[in-house]
């Protein structure tokens, strides 16, 4: 076996972990394995960058098997290095890296409890979101691709298998550089794409709206169109520039500021009232009235009023909405399952109103 360890210097997370963790108690963690299943394949390497109090700086570790027997070796090197340590950070860790350590720890009875840590897995907190950053999916080098990150490494772990094997077989040093560059690197990956975190803080913490104006705007159809722009400060600052479109909403941002482009329609709407067995529906007027001053209305001009009928109908301002945030909500039919709200005198100067909205408008896109 072999122990390579490595200054990482001034590289640290692009992400501020400690709100995720506490750093000197954190692994970030890859593997690399002979195969997909740990009954079948053969575990190589463990890797793990950890931080340093004394040095104040993060640390590179890998435990290297030189042939098929060290699998044993590292295990327990890497037991007993993580033995004190709380947090793992990895990449899709819950559903390989894990598991993998977790069955190779049984197999040769290394009492090791992986349950002790909290694992971070980067790849769940980020790929709830692909969506909305147009990923194709979420691998690690997509994801390093989308923000720019470059590295020497031009494997994956499937074509480095056979790079293994033959390096049992002949100790060649340029095939064991490649097998450590590619898990350096994918750790070095890890610390990069945690800026891809400040993401996930554009969904789950509020944004600021400071400005909302009214713009009028002409389509494909050359109609004029009226929308409005709301400037957003983000929680925190985007790693690149992204944009991004959906049921007429847009978003555009640049670090940490945005703007959220939303139509508004200038029509006539209906609020349907849920309890429609207390109102008679008058077809005459197409509207409807309460049976508490129904006396004052002949009995031939009425009739009973259903769900489908009983509404009253209004020209104003209005905004979509996916959900019952602001009442009364509006709609165009009975059958419309798009809902709306009135924009009021009230709301157009509610700062709180517009910042709940905008929240609402990013968790629809998400």
């Amino acid at each position: 076996m072999k122990c390579i360890q490595k200054n990482l210097g001034t590289l640290k997370p692009y992400y501020q972990i400690e709100s995720l963790c506490v750093p000197d108690k954190t692994l970030f963690i890859d593997i690399e394995t002979t195969g997909l299943y740990a009954k079948s394949s053969g575990l190589y390497m463990i890797g793990c960058a950890y931080y340093d109090d004394g040095k104040c700086c993060w640390q590179l570790i890998q435990w290297f098997a030189v042939n098929y027997k060290d699998e044993k070796n590292i295990l327990r090197a890497f037991a007993d290095f993580a033995a004190d340590y709380r947090y793992l950070i990895h990449f899709n860790g819950n559903r390989f890296d894990i598991p993998y350590i977790k069955a190779k720890l049984s197999r040769y009875d290394i009492p090791f409890d992986m349950d002790r840590f909290e694992n971070i897995d980067i790849y769940r907190m980020i790929s709830p979101y692909k969506t909305f950053l147009k990923l194709p999916d979420c691998k690690q080098k997509t994801i390093e691709t989308f923000l720019n990150i470059s590295r020497d490494d031009i494997y994956n772990g499937g074509e480095l298998i056979s790079v293994y094997h033959e390096y049992v077989r002949t100790r060649d040093e340029q095939k064991e550089h490649l097998l450590l560059l590619h898990n350096e690197e994918d750790l070095i990956g890890m610390f990069k794409i945690t800026a891809a975190l400040t993401i996930c803080d554009l969904f789950r913490k509020p944004v600021i709206v400071t400005r909302v104006e009214a713009d009028d705007y002409q389509d494909i159809n050359h109609d004029i169109l009226t929308e409005i722009i709301m400037s957003l400060e983000l929680p925190s600052p985007l790693p690149v520039e992204i944009s991004y479109g959906v049921n007429g909403c847009y978003f555009s941002g640049t670090g940490s500021s945005a703007k959220l482009r939303v139509p508004l329609y200038e029509e006539e709407m209906k609020y349907f009232y849920p309890d429609h067995k207390d109102y008679y529906y008058l077809p005459e007027e197409d509207t409807v009235i309460h049976k508490s001053v129904a006396g004052f209305v002949d009995k031939e001009y009425r009739v009973q009023a259903s769900a489908r009928n009983c509404y009253t109908k209004k020209i104003s301002s209005y905004l979509p909405q996916w959900d019952h945030i602001f009442s009364p909500v509006f709609r165009r039919s009975y059958d419309d399952k798009q809902l709306f709200f009135e924009l009021t005198d009230d709301l157009k100067t509610n700062r709180e109103a517009f910042c709940r909205y905008a929240h609402h408008i990013l968790e629809m896109m998400a």
